[in-house]
């Protein structure tokens, strides 16, 4: 342990000392024997790692079923408060996004020590007992138990559940890290597309308490299920074994090895958390309210806005495994950029097709945006390992996830208070306006990201060739590599083409190399010289 750690680990503050043993202890405690009781599911039956891609989209459906609380909101508003359009219920939904976020990123280090199994245990437990605690805030007519049990409780089991998976097919399939990612968050897309449409028939046959009970029952079995499929690899696995299939790294490319501080201190990761926080504002604000502003905007009846709601989950669900794998063949980055520019057109030209009442093109592009929002879930797993290494996702990825929670609690509560302060003064349920006023502010923060995407430094050259003299900064677009520099008072815009850059590039790698055999040399005649030495001192 060195003296840094050292002296965390001995601070007098047993809080500051117990925090700090829980993100530097993530290595998994589970013993060899369980291992060896792990080889076979059943009897007979071995375990096949193929078999954890199905069991990562039941867990993420269950808990993608928050995705269609906007059907919630007018019964619950209407059996608590007595008025359907109070629009108090949508603020559980951004309550459970934001503790799902801080879940994911405190609870991180915990997932690792304890292994999936155990953390999809207590990660059902959790949900089952909002959902319970859901039912009897309904019951008793309490609008702050509500927020507490679906909110807080079940957003809680929600986080845990949201990582477990994404962690553990990491680890089980390094060679697929896109497929990986893909199937370990598109279940939790496709979460609405049934339970979108399962909701109003079932507050018709049992009524809105007993739904958040079958439901909540339905989600435990399925989660409980899963929680026992679920392992970590032994010690040693590789998935290289056989020597069929292997990657091989250059030994001249000098290799980036950050710890996980250093990463999430880099700028580069500032960047991804900003691009990726703009690339999901407005979509929580769609999934949360997409059946308000088909009911109240354009008339619809509740029966198709759940229906809509439906097939924007499986657009949500699209979308993940659309861009992950498009990120395979373009970019992670360039993913991201169109997602933004999408997102970028969608909003400024929000009051067009509002205003004027034009539904199929409010629904094409609400059902884009939300397709832009899946795939950032989708591509951003990915991202963080080519960017920070596979070894730091767990913790990059669990803290990524709290630009989630602040999208979804400031900026939900914030457009839920700018919306009912333009009701409060006068515009109705009906009118265009209070949406289109929030869409100024969110637009200013989707034109951020998207700046943040260009300038975020992907490649290892980009990040590990040193600055020349006068360099202020450089950024990549596509090809194009684009260095600003200060020479004197002014500043010079160089443009570098791709032949240009690697000539560069392959300067630095062999200045490199060379440095380190005159290291060794050094090294070895320090050794010799002290070998002589010794023997002198013997003599």
């Amino acid at each position: 342990m060195d003296h840094t750690t050292d002296t965390t680990h001995r601070h007098k503050n047993p809080i500051v000392r117990a925090v700090s043993w829980h993100f530097s202890h993530t290595t998994c405690t589970i013993d060899e024997r369980q291992y060896e009781r792990e080889k076979n599911l059943f009897a007979n039956v071995k375990f096949n790692p193929w078999f954890l891609m199905p069991a990562a989209v039941l867990v993420q459906f269950c808990c993608g079923s928050v995705y269609a609380w906007s059907v919630f909101n007018a019964p619950i508003d209407e059996a608590i408060t007595g008025d359907a359009k109070a629009s108090q219920a949508p603020v559980t939904f951004y309550i459970n996004i934001g503790v799902l976020g801080f879940a994911s990123a405190f609870m991180g280090p915990w997932i690792e020590r304890s292994g999936p199994k155990k953390a999809l245990i207590v990660a059902s437990s959790f949900f089952f007992l909002g959902n319970l605690i859901s039912a009897l805030a309904i019951y008793v007519k309490l609008m702050w138990l509500l927020y507490v049990g679906y909110g807080v409780v079940g957003g809680f089991g929600v986080g845990i559940s949201y990582v477990t998976p994404v962690s553990a097919l990491q680890k089980w399939f390094p060679h697929r890290r896109g497929l990986a990612a893909g199937f370990g968050v598109c279940g939790f897309g496709g979460g609405s597309i049934v339970i979108g449409k399962v909701i109003l028939p079932l507050i018709s046959s049992v009524g809105l308490p007993l739904t958040f009970i079958v439901l909540g029952s339905f989600y435990f079995a399925s989660m409980m299920f899963t929680a026992f499929l679920f392992r970590v690899p032994p010690p040693g696995y590789s998935v290289f074994a056989d020597n069929t299939e292997k990657t091989e790294q250059s030994p001249a490319q000098p290799e980036i090895k950050l710890t996980a501080a250093e990463s999430i201190k880099s700028f580069d990761y500032v960047l991804l958390y900003v691009m990726l926080f703009a690339n999901i504002l407005f979509g929580l604000v769609v999934i949360s309210r997409l059946s308000n502003m088909i009911t109240q905007l354009f008339l619809k009846d509740p029966d198709e806005a759940a229906t809509m709601v439906s097939v924007n989950g499986a657009l949500n669900l699209f979308g993940r495994l659309f861009f992950s794998t498009l990120s395979d063949k373009i970019g992670r980055r360039a993913c991201f950029i169109i997602m933004l520019t999408m997102q970028t057109i969608i909003v400024a030209t929000f009051s067009l097709y509002t205003e004027d009442k034009i539904y199929w093109a409010f629904l094409l592009c609400m059902f884009s945006l939300t397709m832009c929002y899946g795939g950032g879930f989708g591509v951003i797993p990915a991202f963080l390992a080519d960017m920070f290494g596979s070894h730091n996702v767990g913790i990059c990825f669990g803290l990524i996830l709290t630009a989630w929670s602040i999208g979804g609690v400031g900026g939900g509560l914030a457009f839920t208070a700018i919306y009912n302060s333009q009701i409060s003064s006068g515009w109705t349920t009906e009118d265009a306006h209070p949406y289109i006023i929030n869409t100024y502010w969110i637009l200013a923060f989707i034109v951020v990201g998207l700046v943040s995407a260009i300038f975020v430094r992907t490649t290892l050259k980009d990040r590990k060739l040193p600055a020349v003299q006068g360099e202020w900064f450089r950024f990549r677009i596509f090809s194009k590599v684009v260095r600003i520099k200060r020479i004197s008072s002014c500043p010079e815009i160089e443009v570098l083409n791709k032949q240009k850059f690697d000539e560069e590039w392959d300067k630095y790698v062999l200045s490199q190399n060379n440095v380190t055999k005159q290291n060794v040399i050094e090294s070895n005649v320090d050794a010799i010289e002290t070998v002589d030495e010794n023997k002198k001192l013997k003599i």
